[in-house]
């Protein structure tokens, strides 16, 4: 990977990781958009016998962390805030 793209790399890292999640309907897409788990990862079965076991492949994702990190506070942010709300 050449310096530029890298530098690009690093550059969105950095802006995935300063979003901040102020309101429920963004925390809501974001859990909708962004998989709980890898959508890569299964068994291949061919009739009922299995073949082959497909590991999860997202770790090789240069965004993963802070994907899922982001993920995480958006739920982080609706548990927040349906507890303030049931408060009420």
């Amino acid at each position: 990977m050449n310096a530029n793209k890298l530098y690009m790399l690093q550059i969105l890292q950095k802006k995935l990781d300063t979003i901040e999640i102020r309101n429920a309907e963004l925390a809501q897409l974001l859990c909708r958009i962004i998989p709980s788990t890898c959508p890569f990862e299964r068994d291949i079965n061919l009739f009922g016998h299995f073949i082959i076991y497909i590991p999860p492949l997202c770790k090789f994702n240069p965004l993963y962390n802070q994907l899922t990190e982001l993920r995480f506070r958006a739920q982080c942010y609706l548990v927040q805030h349906q507890d303030k709300a049931s408060k009420l």
